[in-house]
């Protein structure tokens, strides 16, 4: 793949894993308020479960941005 646009798409990645981040640090706060409101979270932590396996899939997806470029050289 041409490397300017796997550089474009590291940056879509990268993008990627700070909104899931961002993400991540709302729903937990949204459990953690619901929990000590005494509601149910069992809907929210399976929210929360998807997040999490989109996030790893966003920071595979970087990481093989990364090889790929590292492949190629400078």
């Amino acid at each position: 793949m041409d490397r300017a646009l796997l550089l474009q798409h590291l940056a879509q990645a990268e993008r990627h894993i700070v909104l899931g981040e961002e993400h991540l640090t709302i729903q937990e706060a949204l459990i953690a308020d619901l929990e000590r409101e005494g509601h149910d979270t069992e809907g929210a932590k399976e929210v929360l479960a998807t997040m999490l396996q989109s996030q790893a899939v966003h920071v595979e997806t970087r990481d093989r941005i990364l090889r790929e470029l590292n492949d190629q050289g400078p």
